[in-house]
Protein backbone atom coordinates (compact mmCIF):
# COMPACT_ATOMS: atom_id res chain seq x y z
CA UNK A 1 0.00 0.00 0.00
CA UNK A 2 1.33 3.34 -1.21
CA UNK A 3 0.47 6.69 1.13
CA UNK A 4 2.32 8.58 -1.42
CA UNK A 5 4.72 8.21 -4.01
CA UNK A 6 7.41 6.15 -3.89
CA UNK A 7 6.17 5.58 -0.31
CA UNK A 8 5.07 1.96 0.79
CA UNK A 9 4.98 -0.63 3.15
CA UNK A 10 3.32 -4.17 3.51
CA UNK A 11 0.30 -4.07 5.86
CA UNK A 12 -2.33 -6.32 7.22
CA UNK A 13 -5.66 -5.17 5.99
CA UNK A 14 -9.13 -6.27 6.59
CA UNK A 15 -10.61 -8.58 4.39
CA UNK A 16 -13.09 -6.33 2.28
CA UNK A 17 -16.44 -7.57 1.82
CA UNK A 18 -18.39 -7.25 -1.42
CA UNK A 19 -20.79 -4.83 -1.49
CA UNK A 20 -23.96 -4.44 -3.97
CA UNK A 21 -22.63 -5.55 -7.51
CA UNK A 22 -19.04 -6.41 -6.66
CA UNK A 23 -17.26 -9.51 -6.23
CA UNK A 24 -14.47 -10.34 -3.56
CA UNK A 25 -11.92 -12.38 -5.27
CA UNK A 26 -9.01 -14.43 -4.01
CA UNK A 27 -5.74 -13.20 -5.63
CA UNK A 28 -3.56 -16.27 -7.01
CA UNK A 29 -1.39 -14.19 -9.12
CA UNK A 30 -0.79 -10.62 -10.19
CA UNK A 31 1.52 -9.50 -12.74
CA UNK A 32 4.00 -6.44 -12.50
CA UNK A 33 4.84 -3.79 -15.60
CA UNK A 34 6.53 -0.61 -16.54
CA UNK A 35 2.94 0.79 -15.79
CA UNK A 36 3.86 -0.51 -12.03
CA UNK A 37 7.07 1.88 -12.62
CA UNK A 38 5.33 4.51 -13.42
CA UNK A 39 2.47 4.35 -10.46
CA UNK A 40 5.85 3.85 -8.36
CA UNK A 41 6.38 7.56 -9.33
CA UNK A 42 2.68 8.99 -8.86
CA UNK A 43 1.83 8.79 -12.69
CA UNK A 44 -0.68 7.11 -14.69
CA UNK A 45 -3.22 8.27 -13.24
CA UNK A 46 -2.29 6.95 -9.46
CA UNK A 47 -4.81 7.83 -6.83
CA UNK A 48 -3.34 7.81 -3.36
CA UNK A 49 -3.20 6.02 -0.96
CA UNK A 50 -2.95 3.02 -3.97
CA UNK A 51 -2.53 -0.61 -3.94
CA UNK A 52 -1.24 -1.42 -7.45
CA UNK A 53 -1.71 -4.47 -9.30
CA UNK A 54 -3.73 -4.81 -12.62
CA UNK A 55 -3.00 -7.95 -14.36
CA UNK A 56 -4.77 -9.66 -11.52
CA UNK A 57 -6.16 -13.46 -11.55
CA UNK A 58 -7.97 -14.90 -8.65
CA UNK A 59 -10.84 -17.17 -7.40
CA UNK A 60 -14.18 -15.70 -6.96
CA UNK A 61 -14.36 -16.04 -2.60
CA UNK A 62 -17.72 -14.57 -2.19
CA UNK A 63 -20.91 -12.05 -4.00
CA UNK A 64 -22.23 -9.30 -3.44
CA UNK A 65 -25.78 -8.56 -4.19
CA UNK A 66 -26.89 -8.20 -7.57
CA UNK A 67 -23.30 -8.96 -8.10
CA UNK A 68 -24.29 -10.91 -11.59
CA UNK A 69 -26.88 -10.50 -13.98
CA UNK A 70 -28.24 -12.67 -16.34
CA UNK A 71 -25.38 -12.97 -18.96
CA UNK A 72 -23.26 -13.87 -16.35
CA UNK A 73 -25.12 -16.13 -13.94
CA UNK A 74 -21.95 -18.32 -13.98
CA UNK A 75 -19.93 -16.63 -11.96
CA UNK A 76 -20.00 -18.33 -8.41
CA UNK A 77 -17.63 -18.89 -5.26
CA UNK A 78 -14.64 -20.93 -6.30
CA UNK A 79 -14.50 -20.20 -9.89
CA UNK A 80 -11.02 -18.76 -11.86
CA UNK A 81 -11.38 -15.81 -12.92
CA UNK A 82 -9.44 -12.42 -14.40
CA UNK A 83 -10.24 -9.02 -13.68
CA UNK A 84 -10.20 -6.41 -16.06
CA UNK A 85 -9.19 -3.06 -14.12
CA UNK A 86 -10.52 -0.45 -16.86
CA UNK A 87 -13.83 1.31 -16.43
CA UNK A 88 -15.56 4.09 -17.60
CA UNK A 89 -18.88 6.80 -17.29
CA UNK A 90 -20.73 5.61 -19.85
CA UNK A 91 -22.69 8.75 -20.16
CA UNK A 92 -19.56 11.16 -21.24
CA UNK A 93 -19.47 12.18 -25.04
CA UNK A 94 -16.48 10.01 -25.48
CA UNK A 95 -18.92 6.48 -24.31
CA UNK A 96 -21.92 7.68 -25.99
CA UNK A 97 -19.77 7.81 -29.13
CA UNK A 98 -18.56 3.97 -28.28
CA UNK A 99 -14.94 5.14 -27.44
CA UNK A 100 -15.14 4.36 -23.35
CA UNK A 101 -10.69 4.30 -23.26
CA UNK A 102 -10.93 8.12 -23.91
CA UNK A 103 -13.16 8.87 -21.00
CA UNK A 104 -12.31 11.25 -18.47
CA UNK A 105 -13.90 9.59 -15.63
CA UNK A 106 -11.58 6.38 -17.06
CA UNK A 107 -10.80 4.58 -13.93
CA UNK A 108 -8.66 1.38 -13.25
CA UNK A 109 -8.39 -1.03 -10.61
CA UNK A 110 -4.92 -0.72 -9.13
CA UNK A 111 -4.88 3.03 -10.22
CA UNK A 112 -7.62 4.42 -8.95
CA UNK A 113 -8.95 1.94 -6.83
CA UNK A 114 -7.42 -0.84 -4.57
CA UNK A 115 -5.86 -3.42 -6.81
CA UNK A 116 -4.42 -7.09 -7.06
CA UNK A 117 -1.10 -6.95 -4.83
CA UNK A 118 -2.86 -8.69 -2.13
CA UNK A 119 -4.43 -11.42 -0.72
CA UNK A 120 -7.72 -10.10 -1.76
CA UNK A 121 -9.58 -7.28 -4.11
CA UNK A 122 -12.97 -6.04 -4.49
CA UNK A 123 -14.14 -6.06 -8.21
CA UNK A 124 -17.52 -5.22 -10.06
CA UNK A 125 -19.34 -7.95 -11.05
CA UNK A 126 -19.33 -6.79 -14.80
CA UNK A 127 -15.56 -6.43 -14.80
CA UNK A 128 -14.52 -10.37 -13.57
CA UNK A 129 -14.41 -12.71 -16.20
CA UNK A 130 -14.41 -16.63 -16.34
CA UNK A 131 -11.11 -17.78 -16.65
CA UNK A 132 -11.93 -21.81 -16.26
CA UNK A 133 -9.43 -24.02 -18.23
CA UNK A 134 -7.14 -21.51 -18.96
CA UNK A 135 -3.61 -22.06 -17.32
CA UNK A 136 -2.83 -19.69 -14.75
CA UNK A 137 0.32 -18.47 -16.19
CA UNK A 138 -1.49 -17.59 -19.58
CA UNK A 139 -4.10 -16.12 -17.37
CA UNK A 140 -1.83 -13.58 -15.73
CA UNK A 141 -0.95 -11.97 -19.46
CA UNK A 142 -5.11 -11.11 -19.92
CA UNK A 143 -5.47 -7.32 -19.02
CA UNK A 144 -1.88 -6.67 -21.47
CA UNK A 145 -3.76 -9.10 -24.33
CA UNK A 146 -7.01 -7.24 -23.87
CA UNK A 147 -5.09 -3.76 -24.43
CA UNK A 148 -3.57 -5.59 -27.70
CA UNK A 149 -6.84 -6.49 -28.67
CA UNK A 150 -8.18 -3.13 -28.37
CA UNK A 151 -4.96 -1.94 -30.64
CA UNK A 152 -5.65 -4.67 -33.33
CA UNK A 153 -9.30 -3.62 -33.80
CA UNK A 154 -7.86 -0.03 -34.48
CA UNK A 155 -5.25 -1.20 -36.61
CA UNK A 156 -7.78 -3.33 -38.95
CA UNK A 157 -7.46 -4.01 -41.57
CA UNK A 158 -3.63 -6.13 -41.02
CA UNK A 159 -4.01 -8.45 -44.28
CA UNK A 160 -0.75 -7.74 -46.14
CA UNK A 161 0.73 -5.77 -44.04
CA UNK A 162 4.18 -5.98 -42.73
CA UNK A 163 4.81 -4.88 -39.00
CA UNK A 164 7.53 -4.65 -36.61
CA UNK A 165 7.64 -4.09 -33.32
CA UNK A 166 10.33 -2.83 -31.10
CA UNK A 167 10.52 -4.19 -27.23
CA UNK A 168 10.46 -7.97 -26.63
CA UNK A 169 9.39 -7.66 -23.14
CA UNK A 170 6.15 -9.72 -22.02
CA UNK A 171 4.28 -7.04 -23.93
CA UNK A 172 6.02 -6.84 -27.26
CA UNK A 173 6.05 -10.99 -27.33
CA UNK A 174 2.09 -10.75 -27.30
CA UNK A 175 2.31 -8.02 -29.59
CA UNK A 176 4.04 -10.46 -32.49
CA UNK A 177 1.67 -13.02 -31.37
CA UNK A 178 -1.71 -11.17 -31.93
CA UNK A 179 -0.44 -9.42 -35.02
CA UNK A 180 -0.06 -12.65 -36.58
CA UNK A 181 -3.57 -13.83 -34.96
CA UNK A 182 -5.15 -10.54 -36.71
CA UNK A 183 -3.89 -11.57 -39.97
CA UNK A 184 -0.39 -9.83 -40.42
CA UNK A 185 1.38 -10.79 -43.34
CA UNK A 186 4.83 -10.31 -41.74
CA UNK A 187 6.00 -9.46 -37.91
CA UNK A 188 9.26 -8.78 -36.87
CA UNK A 189 10.37 -8.37 -33.65
CA UNK A 190 13.87 -6.35 -32.22
CA UNK A 191 15.46 -5.75 -29.00
CA UNK A 192 18.74 -5.25 -27.53
CA UNK A 193 17.82 -8.46 -25.56
CA UNK A 194 18.96 -12.06 -27.58
CA UNK A 195 17.37 -14.20 -24.81
CA UNK A 196 13.88 -13.00 -25.10
CA UNK A 197 14.03 -12.58 -28.80
CA UNK A 198 15.15 -16.57 -28.98
CA UNK A 199 12.27 -16.57 -26.06
CA UNK A 200 9.87 -14.81 -28.30
CA UNK A 201 11.24 -16.82 -31.55
CA UNK A 202 10.61 -19.96 -30.27
CA UNK A 203 6.28 -19.10 -29.32
CA UNK A 204 5.63 -17.72 -32.81
CA UNK A 205 7.51 -17.62 -36.13
CA UNK A 206 8.41 -14.29 -36.09
CA UNK A 207 11.46 -12.51 -37.71
CA UNK A 208 13.52 -10.93 -35.19
CA UNK A 209 16.71 -8.47 -35.28
CA UNK A 210 19.20 -7.91 -32.43
CA UNK A 211 19.31 -3.77 -31.98
CA UNK A 212 22.22 -1.87 -30.77
CA UNK A 213 21.01 0.23 -27.65
CA UNK A 214 23.55 2.83 -27.79
CA UNK A 215 22.60 3.10 -31.70
CA UNK A 216 19.20 3.25 -31.95
CA UNK A 217 19.25 4.81 -35.17
CA UNK A 218 22.42 3.09 -36.86
CA UNK A 219 20.41 -0.32 -35.43
CA UNK A 220 16.63 1.13 -37.55
CA UNK A 221 18.58 1.68 -40.57
CA UNK A 222 20.58 -1.65 -40.52
CA UNK A 223 17.15 -2.84 -39.78
CA UNK A 224 15.55 -1.47 -42.68
CA UNK A 225 18.60 -2.35 -44.99
CA UNK A 226 17.54 -6.30 -44.55
CA UNK A 227 14.07 -6.21 -43.40
CA UNK A 228 12.67 -3.10 -46.27
CA UNK A 229 10.42 -1.31 -44.68
CA UNK A 230 7.53 -1.78 -42.80
CA UNK A 231 3.45 -0.85 -42.63
CA UNK A 232 3.22 -0.68 -39.42
CA UNK A 233 5.86 0.45 -36.82
CA UNK A 234 4.86 -0.34 -33.10
CA UNK A 235 6.76 1.09 -30.11
CA UNK A 236 6.73 -1.10 -26.74
CA UNK A 237 9.37 0.08 -24.73
CA UNK A 238 8.15 3.41 -24.05
CA UNK A 239 11.64 5.18 -24.45
CA UNK A 240 11.98 8.83 -26.14
CA UNK A 241 15.22 7.94 -27.65
CA UNK A 242 13.78 4.96 -29.46
CA UNK A 243 10.53 6.22 -29.68
CA UNK A 244 11.90 9.26 -32.35
CA UNK A 245 13.59 7.00 -34.53
CA UNK A 246 10.84 5.21 -35.26
CA UNK A 247 10.12 6.93 -39.00
CA UNK A 248 13.39 5.48 -39.94
CA UNK A 249 11.88 2.29 -39.94
CA UNK A 250 8.17 3.04 -42.20
CA UNK A 251 7.18 2.65 -45.22
CA UNK A 252 5.90 5.87 -47.14
CA UNK A 253 2.24 6.46 -46.10
CA UNK A 254 3.27 4.08 -43.08
CA UNK A 255 1.60 3.99 -39.03
CA UNK A 256 3.48 4.88 -36.51
CA UNK A 257 2.13 3.71 -33.11
CA UNK A 258 3.23 4.49 -29.39
CA UNK A 259 2.32 1.86 -27.18
CA UNK A 260 5.00 1.56 -24.91
CA UNK A 261 4.24 3.57 -21.97
CA UNK A 262 6.64 6.87 -21.73
CA UNK A 263 7.43 9.04 -18.57
CA UNK A 264 4.55 11.82 -18.64
CA UNK A 265 7.51 14.38 -18.59
CA UNK A 266 9.18 12.93 -21.74
CA UNK A 267 9.58 14.88 -25.21
CA UNK A 268 11.01 13.66 -28.25
CA UNK A 269 12.34 15.46 -31.61
CA UNK A 270 10.49 14.86 -35.21
CA UNK A 271 10.58 16.49 -38.05
CA UNK A 272 7.03 17.43 -39.19
CA UNK A 273 8.61 17.83 -42.81
CA UNK A 274 9.43 14.11 -43.11
CA UNK A 275 5.79 13.41 -41.51
CA UNK A 276 4.07 15.93 -43.87
CA UNK A 277 5.81 14.94 -47.41
CA UNK A 278 5.74 11.05 -46.51
CA UNK A 279 2.12 10.98 -45.27
CA UNK A 280 2.85 8.76 -41.75
CA UNK A 281 0.22 8.53 -39.44
CA UNK A 282 1.03 8.69 -35.66
CA UNK A 283 -1.09 7.27 -33.48
CA UNK A 284 -1.31 6.23 -29.83
CA UNK A 285 -3.17 3.73 -27.84
CA UNK A 286 -3.68 3.73 -24.61
CA UNK A 287 -5.44 1.01 -22.78
CA UNK A 288 -9.26 -0.90 -23.36
CA UNK A 289 -12.73 -0.87 -21.07
CA UNK A 290 -14.44 -3.65 -23.10
CA UNK A 291 -11.86 -6.14 -24.66
CA UNK A 292 -10.86 -9.12 -22.38
CA UNK A 293 -13.76 -11.26 -24.02
CA UNK A 294 -11.59 -10.96 -27.47
CA UNK A 295 -7.99 -11.84 -25.38
CA UNK A 296 -9.61 -15.03 -23.64
CA UNK A 297 -11.15 -16.02 -27.04
CA UNK A 298 -7.49 -16.05 -28.67
CA UNK A 299 -6.38 -17.68 -25.34
CA UNK A 300 -8.59 -20.38 -25.69
CA UNK A 301 -8.79 -20.76 -29.36
CA UNK A 302 -4.62 -21.45 -28.79
CA UNK A 303 -3.43 -18.08 -30.59
CA UNK A 304 -0.99 -17.13 -27.89
CA UNK A 305 1.55 -18.72 -25.97
CA UNK A 306 3.72 -17.45 -23.17
CA UNK A 307 5.72 -20.58 -21.89
CA UNK A 308 8.77 -19.49 -20.08
CA UNK A 309 7.98 -15.62 -20.18
CA UNK A 310 7.68 -15.60 -16.24
CA UNK A 311 10.89 -15.73 -15.03
CA UNK A 312 10.30 -13.71 -11.30
CA UNK A 313 7.89 -14.66 -8.88
CA UNK A 314 7.77 -13.11 -5.63
CA UNK A 315 5.06 -13.15 -2.60
CA UNK A 316 3.59 -9.84 -1.27
CA UNK A 317 6.45 -9.43 1.46
CA UNK A 318 9.32 -9.08 -0.89
CA UNK A 319 7.21 -6.22 -3.40
CA UNK A 320 10.23 -4.27 -3.05
CA UNK A 321 12.61 -7.24 -4.14
CA UNK A 322 10.09 -7.46 -7.49
CA UNK A 323 10.17 -3.54 -8.02
CA UNK A 324 13.87 -3.61 -8.00
CA UNK A 325 14.06 -6.71 -10.48
CA UNK A 326 11.64 -5.06 -12.59
CA UNK A 327 13.51 -2.17 -12.85
CA UNK A 328 17.33 -3.95 -12.95
CA UNK A 329 17.45 -7.02 -13.47
CA UNK A 330 17.79 -7.86 -17.56
CA UNK A 331 17.12 -11.29 -17.19
CA UNK A 332 13.88 -10.82 -15.65
CA UNK A 333 11.30 -11.16 -18.41
CA UNK A 334 7.91 -11.46 -16.78
CA UNK A 335 7.65 -10.59 -12.92
CA UNK A 336 4.70 -12.07 -10.91
CA UNK A 337 3.05 -11.31 -7.21
CA UNK A 338 2.26 -14.53 -6.13
CA UNK A 339 -0.17 -14.01 -2.33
Amino acid sequence: MYDAPRSFAVRDLPIPSPGPGEVLVRVTAAGMCGTDLHLHEGQFLANFPLTPGHETVGVVEALGPDAVDGERSALTPGQHVVINPNSSCRDCEYCDEDTPWLCEGFAGIGSSTPGGFAEYVLAPGAQVFDASGIDIDLAVFAEPSACIAHLMDRLDPLTDCSVTVIGAGPTGVLLTQFLAYAGAADVTLADPNLFKLDRAAFLADIGTMVIDRDDVAGSFQQMAAVHGRFDVVIDATGAPRVIEELPLLARNGGRLVYYGVADEHARITLSPFDVFRRELTIMGSFTEVDSFPDALAAFRAGAIRMDGIITHRFPLGDYATALEALRTDRSAHKVVIEP
